[in-house]
């Protein structure tokens, strides 16, 4: 029997400082912030998925907060499709006071081609917001 991967839960991002961050993601891209475990770690909520916030240097005091092979913030580029539209995108980046690095560009997705804005978030992860083009009459 073959083992077939369904979909991403959840992933975990290395940060500096897990409020900043967490408030970061919740302004920009609208996450929500939530707490989870008998420590009350902070997750990122968004649709039916979330990204786990794990602050650097806790796996010397705790070991379920294991990592990978490098611990590093600041490492990750992550892909993020909204159903707004490119022009949206980049004036709600602008009014964030979020610098635009590249875009609007043309990509290719998991579902194809898509119009990109990336930016950097508080740790310098490379941020790719994308938009599908929507279906024609």
């Amino acid at each position: 029997m073959a083992l077939n991967v369904e979909r991403i839960d959840h992933i975990v991002l290395n940060c500096r400082d897990v409020t900043a961050t967490a408030e970061w993601y919740e302004r920009v891209l609208g996450m929500r912030a939530e707490r989870f475990g008998p420590a009350q770690r902070v997750a990122l909520a968004f649709g039916d998925q979330k990204i786990n916030l794990r602050p650097i240097g806790a796996a010397d005091d705790d070991p379920d907060w294991v990592t990978g092979s490098t611990e590093a913030a600041g490492s990750e580029d992550l892909c993020f499709i909204t159903t707004t539209t490119p022009t949206a995108v980049a004036d709600h980046l602008t009014d964030c006071g979020v610098e635009i690095v590249n875009g609007p560009v043309t990509k290719v997705g998991a579902l194809g081609p898509m119009t990109s804005h990336y930016c950097r978030d508080l740790d310098g992860n490379l941020i790719e917001i994308a938009v599908y083009p929507t279906a024609g009459p």
